[in-house]
């Protein structure tokens, strides 16, 4: 009997990303920004995932996409939304979660799940840009840094100031107003995930979550909004190996069990 091989794609609105399984087991991975024509991004990851695994499209069985543009992805035979396929991906890396918290470059969302994985629950915070990923970028950009510089960077901060604004443009003219005040880099950073930490606790705290609790998303990479998330929640955090896989992962996962 022959192995079956299946394909998810996560088109998303910074990053695209892609997982092939064989059977239940990842084979391939891959990460890359969506760019301007997301479509053609989409093409060349396939592309690329075939040529490393030398294998044929016939070969794959079913690929399914998700993300903002899992729409436009050409050579998807269906199309699942990205809270289930979060959900899904962090069930496989942890089977006992029951809380996720995805924290994009766009959007964060909360997802509560049951034994299986399935989605009982979510919410999701997309208005706003100051509980995302986007906040990060604008205060790595002010500071004349790299988002992933930033979490190392906070870990020397030794004292906590706060982020009021509740707005990213706000939130900008502030972060320039505690630099003119002599603040240093790392209390600034510290605040700005705190600040987010505590826009995902708001998020949170009408639904009735419980633990374990996994943090994924890109966000997650983050060892300051680890820090800070945990600190707020009160409550250990499991991470993804490759937080930024699970959605592409449950996609694949969606389709291997429509293949079988």
């Amino acid at each position: 009997m022959k192995s079956s091989i299946n394909l998810g794609i996560d088109l998303g609105s910074r990053l695209s990303k892609l997982v092939v399984l064989n059977e239940r087991e990842i084979v391939y991975t891959a990460i890359t920004d969506t760019g301007v024509n997301p479509r053609q991004t989409a093409v060349k990851l396939l592309d690329n995932a075939l040529q490393e695994l030398k294998l044929e499209r016939e070969q794959i069985d079913k690929i399914y996409s998700t993300g903002y543009g899992r729409n436009i992805v050409p050579f998807s035979d269906l199309r699942i939304s990205e809270i289930s396929c979060h959900a899904k991906g962090c069930h496989y890396f942890f089977p006992s979660a029951a809380t996720v918290i995805d924290i994009g470059g766009q959007d964060s969302k909360v997802m509560l799940l049951d034994a299986k994985g399935k989605v009982v629950d979510f919410t999701m915070n997309d208005k706003c840009a100051a509980g995302t990923g986007r906040f990060l970028e604008v205060t790595a950009n002010i500071l004349e840094s790299t988002v992933d510089e930033l979490g190392e960077l906070s870990a020397r901060s030794k004292e906590d100031i706060d982020i009021d604004s509740t707005c990213v443009v706000f939130a900008e003219s502030e972060i320039i107003g505690l630099i003119a005040a002599g603040n240093e880099s790392a209390e600034i950073i510290n605040a700005v995930h705190r600040s987010i930490a505590c826009r995902i606790k708001n998020l949170i705290a009408p639904m009735n979550w419980q633990q374990p609790v996994v943090f994924t998303g890109g966000v997650a990479k983050n060892c300051g909004m680890q820090k800070s998330i945990s600190a707020i929640l009160e409550v250990a955090l499991l991470i993804p190996q490759n937080s930024l896989i699970t959605g592409a992962l449950g996609a694949a996962l969606f389709a291997y069990e429509g293949n079988n």
